[in-house]
């Protein structure tokens, strides 16, 4: 897909923020604060990619929505109606998205991966669980979860009991960012980096945008693309810019509201 950018616009990435978790009370704080982001990029933004797990738990009834996140959702909204664009790619933790964001507040939602190009430059975006060699635990379940059986049965449990199921379920797992997330493999161990090697050889791209891991962090490869992990809202608070000049930055948002270049010993 191409879209065109003004040149005094920016584009913004961001993914894993996993609102709701570990409890409302908790994830309140990280809320307001992206909230705040929110706020500033408006400024500037033409373009926002929620790169997944913008929840830790979603599931889209016939007629019910999870309960909580209004400021949020409204705000996207917002930001929609005035023009920037907003596109959505499911993760792990909210795959059971349905068309609630298409219909409420006009913004596309993608399930795989999908390739964007615009200020000249190519973009292979996408979550990223499921990607790349191994994880095969993993797979077999996001195949069950994905199945429309498994999504039908679900279904017939009342919101109460499968929400706070569901919820109790992302928690009790680690599936929000925990230690082995914050760890670096290597560059010949890290499922997603060899993902992107083996897809640039018939889709190359300059950059390859993906979250999942939580581990901020740029790598430049083969002098021939670049592979970028967002990092998360947990722990980092980082989140992905680029300008018509076409160099991506990763940034973090501070606690003063300020933002700064994301310090990262992997960097290349």
């Amino acid at each position: 897909m191409k879209l065109n950018i003004p040149t005094d616009k920016k584009v913004y990435f961001t993914s894993d923020h996993h609102f709701g978790a570990p409890t409302r009370e908790q994830s309140l704080p990280r809320e307001k604060k992206f909230l705040e982001w929110l706020k500033l990029i408006e400024k500037d933004a033409a373009a926002l990619f929620i790169v997944g797990d913008l929840f830790d738990f979603w599931f889209e009834y016939n007629t019910v929505v999870p309960k909580g996140f209004v400021r949020i959702l409204g705000k996207l909204a917002e930001m929609r109606d005035n023009g920037i664009e907003i596109f959505f790619f499911v993760g792990n933790h909210d795959l059971w998205m349905k068309d609630y964001f298409q219909t409420e507040l006009n913004i596309p939602v993608y399930h795989e991966p999908k390739e964007f190009e615009f200020f000249g430059k190519k973009f292979f975006i996408g979550h990223g669980d499921g990607l790349g060699p191994g994880d095969f635990g993993y797979k077999r379940m996001k195949r069950v979860f994905t199945n429309p059986f498994s999504k039908w049965l679900f279904r017939w449990l009342h919101p109460d009991l499968g929400v706070k199921l569901a919820q109790y379920l992302s928690v009790k797992n680690k599936l929000i960012s925990g230690d082995e997330d914050a760890k670096y493999l290597g560059e010949d161990k890290e499922w997603l980096i060899l993902y992107t090697k083996k897809k640039m050889q018939t889709h190359p791209n300059d950059y390859f945008i993906f979250g999942h891991r939580h581990l901020p962090m740029t790598l430049n490869i083969e002098n021939k693309t670049t592979y970028v992990n967002l990092g998360d809202w947990i722990q980092y608070f980082t989140y992905g810019v680029i300008t018509f000049n076409g160099i991506f930055e990763l940034m973090t948002f501070r606690d003063d509201k300020s933002t700064e270049q994301f310090k990262s010993k992997i960097q290349s």
